[in-house]
């Protein structure tokens, strides 16, 4: 069994972690949104890869779902007291990848190559992958004028009102090395619960990547990220609303319509099944709120059903 998941943020981490119970991690291949990096203080940041490979590695920030358990912030501290506006909270382990990331980086390897060498570093088997090793950062459009999404998101705690997303330079943007190869060679492709806006539309828009899922001949199927009108966490929900449409799992389908073969939609949801069936798409329904390692793990195994 070989499967593709396209990946972005803590749902997707917590997702992919009971996978990975379940299943050999080698059987797995993660693509990750990169929409969402930048540069802060000289250095490339990278949060969903970052996210993804520190709670596959066990040492994510079970709070918070970012970032490095018991990390300190003496570093930060440190910048605030010389005057350096610190409004990107960054530990002082976790700088050390980043400063890893951004050394390689300036010695010309690749991201996917880099990616992989942190990977080999803290023992994970499933293969990740960016979704392309150019930058294409997202900007988000708001009533305030364009946003950087760190500046959007972190900064200003997502208080400005969205009108539209554009993804910067994607339409010339690559797939990195592997990722066709993964969804053309897969089994079966999952689309996490992510926000579809931030970290699943910038795979999408990739050159090549929507294609590949729509001729793919892999059973596709992806999991909700509302819940009962809600987003677990992030600002899903509020940008569906924003955007004019409705704050339920039946938008987010709509948006996966070309490709989708089943939806996982949460069991509180139940009522929607109807008119998710209506948009071609199969339905199962399961708890999908991951707040245990029991959670993550029967989540995974109901997803695992659907994608064999």
């Amino acid at each position: 069994m070989k499967i593709a998941a396209l990946a972005g943020g803590v749902g997707a981490a917590r997702v992919l972690s009971g996978l990975i119970e379940i299943i050999h991690p080698e059987e797995l291949t993660i693509i990750v949104n990169t929409g969402d990096d930048f540069k802060w203080m000289g250095l490339y940041i990278c949060p969903d890869l970052d996210t993804i490979s520190y709670t596959l590695a066990g040492i994510a920030n079970p709070e918070t779902g970012w970032g490095l358990r018991d990390d300190t912030f003496r570093l930060l501290d440190r910048l605030s007291q010389l005057g350096c506006d610190t409004w990107f909270k960054l530990g002082d382990c976790d700088l050390a990848t980043h400063i890893y990331r951004t050394h390689h980086l300036g010695e010309g390897f690749g991201l996917t190559a880099i990616t992989r060498k942190i990977c080999d570093a803290l023992q994970i088997r499933a293969p990740i992958l960016p979704m392309t090793d150019g930058s294409v950062p997202t900007i988000v459009r708001t009533d305030e004028g364009d946003l950087p999404f760190q500046e959007y998101f972190v900064r200003r705690k997502c208080t400005p009102r969205v009108t539209g997303f554009t993804f910067t330079a994607i339409e010339q943007a690559q797939p990195a090395p592997g990722v066709l190869e993964s969804l053309q060679a897969a089994n079966a492709i999952l689309i996490c619960p992510s926000n579809p806006f931030i970290s699943i539309a910038p795979i999408l828009a990739v050159p090549g990547i929507r294609d590949a899922l729509r001729s793919s001949s892999a059973r596709v199927v992806a999991v909700t990220p509302i819940i009962a009108g809600q987003a677990v966490k992030g600002p899903a929900a509020r940008m569906l609303e924003q955007m004019g449409e409705e704050v339920s799992a039946v938008s987010v389908a709509r948006m996966y319509q070309d490709f989708l073969d089943e939806f996982v939609l949460d069991c509180r949801d139940h009522e929607l099944s109807p008119r998710i069936a209506s948009l071609g798409m199969d339905v199962r329904l399961a708890a999908t709120l991951m707040e245990t390692r029991e959670q993550k793990v029967q989540l995974a195994r109901t997803i695992y059903e659907s994608l064999i």
